[in-house]
């Protein structure tokens, strides 16, 4: 087979795989199969600043999902991937989310930044970044600032425009703005001309 080709067809391949990430991690939360949750990452995932692994990984959803939520449903899209090399590459995905939490029903609209990485031939989550912009109780519209409003704490910020420096260009610029127009982004390009080489921010995680 021709050496492009089949580069051409490796990638779209590796773009479905990645793809379904996204849907195998919500259904296999919202369905508690912590086991199929905790393979969707690598055997040395990060947990937290002392812990990695697996294991740990499981424990970690296992208390959140106990203490937190009694059911949850996810949906995702607007999925956008990008490709650093060959087995490696990073996204954006939209999640729109409901929980149910003890009285309450509270629904969420956030995005995950995601860090892909294939090993022995598999595609995995090397990280997600949650970026949040509101969650509620479903009688109560997130009108105004601090949009994470769960009702057992009180209302935060949850980054789900810090990591993008556009929005605040937009709100500093007055009409009618710039005359001229940027150029397309280069293919492969288009996550990170948005986000101006801004630093990750500081996530709060639930």
């Amino acid at each position: 087979m021709d050496t492009d080709l089949a580069a051409r067809l490796d990638r779209l391949e590796s773009l479905d795989e990645i793809r379904q990430l996204a849907g195998k991690y919500a259904l296999a939360l919202d369905m508690r199969d912590l086991d199929a949750l905790c393979g969707l990452f690598p055997a040395d995932v990060r947990v937290s600043r002392d812990e990695s692994g697996r294991a740990a990984l499981r424990e970690w959803f296992d208390a959140t999902l106990r203490e937190r939520f009694t059911g949850t449903a996810h949906v995702t899209g607007n999925h956008i991937i990008e490709f650093d090399d060959q087995d490696h590459a990073h996204g954006v995905v939209y999640s729109r989310n409901e929980h149910e939490h003890g009285d309450d029903w509270v629904y969420m609209t956030m995005m995950y930044w995601d860090d892909y990485e294939r090993i022995d031939g598999h595609w995995l989550f090397r990280r997600r970044l949650p970026l949040y912009w509101y969650a509620t109780d479903l009688r109560r519209p997130p009108i105004g600032e601090k949009k994470l409003r769960w009702p057992d704490r009180e209302p935060y910020e949850g980054g789900f425009h810090d990591l993008w420096p556009t929005w605040a260009e937009f709100w500093a610029r007055r009409p009618p703005g710039p005359t001229d127009v940027a150029e397309p982004a280069p293919v492969g390009e288009f996550l990170h001309r948005m986000r101006r080489g801004a630093k990750f921010p500081s996530v709060r995680v639930d």
